[in-house]
C-alpha cells in the first residue's frame, strides 16, 4: 500500500538557490529526454522500454553536459522516467472522456518538483534541529510534525516548490501492510453507513448526522480583492511578482482549509465504520452545467471520494461507490419514486407513508445499493433504524476543521427526538 508523509522544509536563502538550480536542471533534462523520446517509433517497444532507451543515454550525456554531474544519479533517472508517468496519466484522463493532447516542453513555472529514489537521502539531527540530508544538495531543516514509524521504510523523497515559494518534502512509503477487513456477514448494521453528499449539507449519513459545508466566503472575498490588485500591476514588474505571490497564498489558504476538512471528515467515516457506501458522482458532467458550477467545484466531491476510498483501505473498512441516479426520488422503505423539486427538503412517500429528511432518505438508498453491490442484499424494511427529521444532528463544518478536534463525536441523546 502506498502512503506518503508531507513535511515543510525551511531552507536558507542559499539553499533555496541550490534547490531552484537542481529543479531547473531536472526541467532541462526532462525537455531533452522528451525530444529524444519523440524520435523513437512506437514499434521500437512498449512505453516503458522506449523511456528506458532514453534513460540509458544519461552516461553519455554527462560527458558533454556538465550540469548533469551536479544531480544525484537517481534524481536524473527519475526526471527521465517522469515521461512514462505523464503519458500514463494522460491515458487515464482520456479513458474518462477528457480531451488530451501530447506532452510539451516544460516552462520554469510548470516544473516544480524532483525526486530522490531509493537512496541519496537521510534524516539527521544537527544543531538541535531535524535536517533532511540530500546527496549533492544540502542539509535542509525540516518540520516533522509527526513521527514516522520505525518499521516503515522510505522509498523515495519528492521535493516540491509551491507557487508561494515554500518547499515541501513528500516521503513515500510503499509495501505497508493492509489491515484485514471484517467479514461482510459479521458486520453489524450499526457499523454500516451510507453517505449522501450535497452543497447546503456537505454530508448526510444514515445515522442522522448532517455535516455542514465549509464556509470559505471570507477567503474568496480576500482572493478577489488581491486578484483585482494584481490586475492593476505592470506585468512581470517587482510589484507584480510580490502581488502574484500574495494571490498564490490566498489560493493555498483555501486549498489547505478544504483539504483539511475533507481529510478529517473522510478519516472519521473510515475509522468509525466497517462498511461505507457513498455516491459515485459524475462531477465532470455537473461542472459543465451552467448552474452552480462554482459551488460544485468547491465541494470537491471527487477528492472526498478518493480520500475516503484510500483511508477505508488503510483502516480495513469496506468501501463501495454506487450509482447516485434516483437516490433522492426513490423511497427507502418501498422503492416507489416520487419527483421532488430542490426546495422540498422532506421525503413523504405517497405509497407507504414513510417520512424522513430528504437527504436521509437518499443516504439510506445509497447504503442499500452498496449492500446490493457487495452481494449482501437487504430486507424489505430498512436495515438501519433511521432518525426522524427533527432528530437530525447538524454538525457545523467549523467543528470538523477546528485545530485539535477529534473530528466528529457520537451525537448526543438530546439530538434524537423522543
Amino acid at each position: 500500500m502506498h502512503y506518503a508523509y508531507r513535511f515543510q522544509l525551511k531552507p536558507t536563502d542559499q539553499q533555496r538557490e541550490v534547490l531552484d538550480y537542481h529543479r531547473d536542471t531536472c526541467r532541462q533534462l526532462y525537455n531533452h529526454a522528451l525530444r529524444e523520446f519523440d524520435k523513437i517509433p512506437e514499434s521500437a517497444g512498449t512505453l516503458n522500454q522506449r523511456v528506458r532507451q532514453v534513460r540509458d543515454q544519461l552516461p553519455a550525456l554527462k560527458d558533454w553536459w556538465d550540469k548533469l554531474n551536479d544531480l544525484y544519479a537517481t534524481v536524473a533517472q527519475a526526471a527521465v522516467m517522469r515521461i512514462e508517468d505523464s503519458i500514463k496519466a494522460l491515458s487515464e484522463l482520456k479513458k474518462k472522456g477528457y480531451s488530451v493532447g501530447s506532452l510539451n516542453w516544460k516552462l520554469p513555472r510548470e516544473f516544480r518538483s524532483f525526486t530522490y529514489v531509493q537512496s541519496g537521502f537521510e534524516f539527521d539531527k544537527k544543531n538541535g534541529q531535524t535536517v533532511l540530508s540530500l546527496s549533492k544538495l544540502a542539509d535542509i531543516p525540516i518540520e516533522c510534525h509527526r513521527d514516522i514509524p520505525d518499521d516503515e521504510t522510505i522509498k523515495e523523497v519528492t521535493l516540491k516548490k509551491e507557487p508561494t515559494g515554500e518547499w515541501y518534502a513528500s516521503l513515500a512509503v510503499d509495501d505497508k501492510e493492509k489491515p484485514e477487513k471484517p467479514s461482510l456477514d459479521e458486520i453489524n448494521t450499526d457499523d454500516m453507513v451510507g453517505i449522501d453528499v450535497g452543497i447546503l449539507k456537505y454530508a448526510h449519513d444514515t445515522d442522522g448526522v448532517a455535516v455542514g459545508s465549509l464556509d470559505l466566503s471570507d477567503e474568496r472575498d480576500r482572493l478577489e480583492r488581491e486578484q483585482r490588485s494584481l490586475s492593476r500591476k505592470e506585468h512581470r514588474s517587482n510589484n507584480w511578482e510580490k502581488q502574484r505571490q500574495t494571490v498564490a497564498e490566498c489560493h493555498q489558504q483555501i486549498k489547505r482549509k478544504r483539504r483539511d476538512f475533507l481529510h478529517k471528515l473522510s478519516a472519521y467515516y473510515a475509522r468509525e465504520y466497517d462498511l461505507v457506501a457513498v455516491e459515485d458522482l459524475n462531477v465532470k458532467g455537473m461542472l459543465e452545467s451552467p448552474r452552480n458550477s462554482r459551488n460544485t467545484a468547491s465541494a470537491a466531491w471527487n477528492t472526498f471520494t478518493e480520500l475516503l476510498e484510500y483511508k477505508c483501505e488503510r483502516e480495513g473498512t469496506h468501501f463501495v461507490a454506487v450509482d447516485p441516479r434516483g437516490t433522492t426520488k426513490e423511497c427507502a422503505e418501498c422503492g416507489v419514486e416520487t419527483d421532488k423539486p430542490l426546495w422540498i427538503r422532506e421525503h413523504s412517500c405517497p405509497s407507504c407513508g414513510f417520512e424522513a429528511d430528504r437527504d436521509l432518505n437518499a443516504a439510506l438508498n445509497v447504503l442499500f445499493r452498496g449492500l446490493s453491490e457487495l452481494g449482501m442484499g437487504h430486507s424489505e424494511s430498512t436495515p438501519v433504524e433511521p432518525a426522524l427529521p427533527a432528530g437530525t444532528a447538524v454538525v457545523p463544518a467549523k467543528r470538523v476543521v477546528e485545530t485539535g478536534s477529534p473530528t466528529l463525536k457520537k451525537r448526543p441523546a438530546s439530538a434524537v427526538s423522543e
